[in-house]
């Protein structure tokens, strides 16, 4: 152990440098992370020691400062209280107290050994939770998809496939419809894909049936041989598609080309996510998540499942490799590109205590952790590698203007310097979804210029904290009304135009949100082809399925050039826009209005707070009050859950209501989850710990920090693990 001395402390936990770490943390550290790093146990522990003795108090100064300029808004909306909004004394307002902060002279970020797949390759984002070893393969994998499958077995060829064995006819549609598709963004001379019998690699090009590409370049490469190729390799804005041909296969057979199956190039890269879409409490969540995100770094993460009566083991897929148009060996990635979000400044977690007996920070924790365990791929010379330029990619979400990503920034540089790794490694991705880091966000990325490698708006956080911070300027619009208002356009393309002003062009992500909507493909792909339009070259889907239908629109949109356009033109919109508050101005609702908003938002909290409670599933797809199901994670729970606590602050409801409401749509939850064995009913008794903790997000909605639903989740979750504890003793 080098030195490093055990004993017996805090009901078993374990002294390493002034902190007690639990046995099961440090076991998992010292035996399965460090070897094979470099680093050793004393060293690592002494840094991690400095972050929680030295970094640990400036986190917590940051949090205060939160907290005054909360009680600052608080209290000048509150002086204003029947006025006319005064957009310019409020602005002025928000300079003076440092909420508002001058924006500093145009630069550039400086962000060296990025990847690709962050700076040249548009394409969807995966974002899912770690602690899911099945999801976060699936995830890893679904850097290809077949188009094939998507169009077939989701809504949108119009409906939802027959049940039972492969409907021919419409099967036939999707062939019909992926050739329209390779026509469009594969066009070949003189004739159409639709009427191809024989694709040939004929002196380094591409020949169908004769004709060559439109444009020749397009064609990377093959495997097989070249008068019968096995598969073809294209390749569009960069992004690649594949033909592969199967004269046995069932689809195959029945093709005059023998064309089985056309697969995209989906899912670029994908967010292993330790925060928002997981439940991790305790140290044993915690070691669940750095396990799985080790094995993704090393490589060797598998999963045992069965599928079609079967046992399989999932792993990750290997590279594969083409024969180039020269001759020469082309070898393409069969993983999207992996980051891993690290939780924010706010959360602390009982798996290590300082020398003071307190709780460390838990994202110094996730910084320590993520980046050491992440190590294991930066060794590698050979094989399956994630990062090809020596780059660790962190995600940090919820920080709250730029002093705080300067902190971070800061962070990180300590951690790189114990683990002897070159300043800058980590790379940064900022979550664009606080109002602080909204209207301070050339500012923001300044603050990281060298880490930045994403910026992404997410709306439902952003207008969370949008409720929270003007929670006392007046009742806000009903969430559908809100969507509508101008501040929310104002934000979407603010975020773009700075990002662009900022030079992230070529060199780093521009995100945006998440389709919420799974089951519901046909408008997603309806709709959000706006994202790419936007001059996104990324944006979040829920499932491998809905990246492969999503990358279609990276095909027919150039992404680079759409930001070329918007970066001569300039901004679209400004602080004053993002300022404008989207409280109602019109409240002239009926009571079946109010109640039946309230509803919506109370059934969708319980929905998922039940299962984060009960269960520990941080990110699920909950059925809403319509019985459509919405991917639903803190961030819906904590807009849902501040939506109410306004609506009850501005007397448009009272408790008493919004307290009935909770336990009738407790019943609700209770139905469309009668099926799942593990579900325990809230009704009739109502005094279970997952109905008080949803009861309490909503009821004591003013008091949280921000708004965030972490603080009860967390608590009320320990507590249901000790009564479960308890119980097996």
């Amino acid at each position: 152990m080098n030195g490093t001395t055990e004993k017996s402390s805090r009901s078993g936990y374990i002294d390493r440098a002034e902190l007690k770490v639990a046995p099961e943390l440090a076991a998992f550290i010292e035996r399965d992370v460090l070897p094979g790093t470099g680093v050793d146990t004393d060293t690592f522990w002494a840094g991690l020691s400095a972050l929680a003795h030295d970094f640990g108090p400036v986190n917590a100064t940051l949090l205060e400062r939160r907290a005054e300029l909360q009680l600052a808004i608080d209290s000048w909306h509150k002086e204003r209280i029947g006025l006319a909004h005064d957009g310019d004394a409020y602005k002025a307002f928000l300079s003076e107290i440092g909420y508002l902060l001058p924006e500093g002279s145009d630069f550039h970020i400086e962000t060296n050994n990025v990847d690709p797949e962050i700076a040249t390759i548009p394409g969807p984002q995966l974002v899912v939770p770690i602690t899911n070893a099945r999801f976060a393969l699936n995830a890893a994998n679904a850097r290809w998809g077949s188009l094939y499958d998507v169009l077939y077995g989701t809504d949108v060829m119009g409906g939802m496939p027959p049940k039972g064995a492969y409907d021919q006819g419409r099967g036939a549609r999707v062939v019909a419809r992926s050739r329209v598709f390779l026509d469009d963004i594969f066009p070949l001379e003189g004739m159409s894909h639709a009427d191809a019998t024989c694709y040939q690699v004929c002196d380094g090009a591409l020949s169908v049936d004769g004709s060559p590409l439109q444009a020749p370049e397009k064609f990377i490469g093959y495997r097989g041989v070249p008068e019968s190729p096995d598969a073809l390799l294209l390749c569009n804005h960069h992004l690649h598609v594949e033909l592969i041909f199967d004269r046995s296969h069932s689809i195959g057979s029945q093709d005059r080309a023998g064309l089985a199956d056309v697969r995209l190039e989906s899912a670029i890269s994908a967010i292993m996510d330790c925060e928002d879409s997981v439940a991790c409490v305790d140290a044993a969540d915690k070691v669940t998540a750095y396990r799985n995100w080790l094995g993704l770094m090393k490589g060797d993460l598998s999963e045992n499942l069965e599928k079609n009566g079967k046992q399989i083991t999932r792993s990750l897929h290997p590279d594969v490799i083409y024969h180039g148009p020269d001759g020469k060996p082309v070898s393409v990635k069969a993983r999207a590109l992996m980051l891993v979000r690290n939780v924010g400044h706010l959360m602390t977690n009982p798996a290590i205590y300082d020398r003071a007996g307190g709780e460390i920070f838990e994202g110094l924790m996730d910084a320590m952790m993520t980046t050491v365990i992440a190590m294991h791929d930066l060794k590698k010379t050979t094989g399956q590698r994630n990062s090809t330029t020596g780059s660790v990619y962190v995600v940090k979400p919820k920080m709250h203007g730029p002093d705080e990503v300067a902190f971070t920034d800061r962070v990180f540089t300590h951690v790189e310097a114990v683990l002897g790794l070159p300043q800058y490694t980590v790379k940064l991705g900022i979550m664009d979804e606080e109002r602080r880091t909204s209207v301070n966000l050339k500012e923001c990325i300044r603050a990281a210029k060298n880490r930045l490698v994403f910026i992404n708006t997410g709306f439902l956080d952003r207008t969370g904290d949008e409720i929270h911070t003007s929670m006392c300027a007046g009742p806000f619009s009903r969430k559908a009304f809100i969507k509508r208002k101008g501040w929310l356009a104002a934000y979407e393309n603010q975020n773009v135009d700075i990002g662009l002003e900022c030079g992230l062009s070529g060199r780093a992500q521009i995100g945006k949100g998440m389709w919420a909507m799974p089951d519901r493909m046909a408008d997603m792909l309806d709709e959000k082809i706006e994202h790419p339009k936007s001059g996104a070259n990324c944006a979040w889907v829920p499932s491998p399925t809905a990246a492969t239908l999503h990358a279609t629109h990276y095909h027919k949109v150039d992404v680079f050039a759409v930001q070329a356009r918007l970066a001569e033109n300039g901004r679209r919109a400004y602080v004053d826009a993002l300022l404008d508050i989207p409280t109602a101005s019109y409240q002239k609702w009926s009571r079946a209005q109010i109640r039946r908003e309230v509803e919506n938002n109370a059934q969708g909290i319980l929905g998922y707070v039940v299962r984060w409670v009960d269960q520990g599933i941080g990110c699920s797809k909950v059925l809403d009050i319509n019985d459509v199901g919405l991917m639903e994670d803190r961030a819906t729970c904590r807009i849902s859950a501040q939506h109410i606590a306004n609506w009850i602050h501005h007397n448009i409801i009272d408790e008493a209501e919004v307290q009935d409401i909770m336990r009738r749509m407790a019943e609700v939850v209770d139905r469309q989850n009668a099926n799942d064995p593990n579900y325990q009913p809230m009704a009739p008794s109502f005094d279970g710990i997952a109905f008080q903790a949803a009861c309490e997000l909503v009821l004591d909605g003013v008091k949280q920090p921000s708004g965030y639903t972490e603080p009860r989740l967390h608590a009320r979750r320990l507590e249901f693990k000790a009564k479960e504890q308890a119980k097996a003793r």
